[in-house]
């Protein structure tokens, strides 16, 4: 149970960056066409986890609550992309190169994929 409110916890607050973070961004690019908002909070998000991912394999920084609470639920409801990015390098630094190269296609083309599928369903219900 303890570790369920430091996810929540985490999430809540990283939602809640997430949140705050795209409408200052949002604010200055209003008119641009690229999703500057999203991009950037993608990448804030992959080089906090990486940060952190260094410290609890080098150091052993972090206790399982503290990883749960940072990983999961913080820089997880700030963004699910860095945990993507995060099982990536993971793979290749186990150097399974096809198995990073099929995880990275399969999960952008079947996600869009789906994601196509599934908005269309709506739409002609709509």
């Amino acid at each position: 149970m303890n570790q369920i409110l430091l996810v929540g916890l985490g999430g809540a607050l990283g939602s809640i960056a997430r949140f705050k973070l795209s409408v200052l961004i949002l604010r200055h690019t209003i008119e641009w066409r690229f999703p500057l908002p999203t991009f950037t909070i993608n990448i804030i998000g992959c080089l906090v986890i990486g940060i952190l991912a260094g410290l609890a394999t080098k150091e052993s920084f972090f206790s399982n609550d503290i990883r749960v609470f940072l990983f999961t639920g913080l820089v997880g409801g700030f963004t699910t992309f860095s945990a993507f990015g995060l099982e990536t390098l993971l793979l290749l630094r186990r150097e399974e190169f096809a198995i990073a190269a099929l995880y990275v296609a399969l999960s952008i083309l079947i996600g869009i994929a789906v994601m196509f599928m599934s908005y269309s369903v709506v739409m002609v219900k709509s």
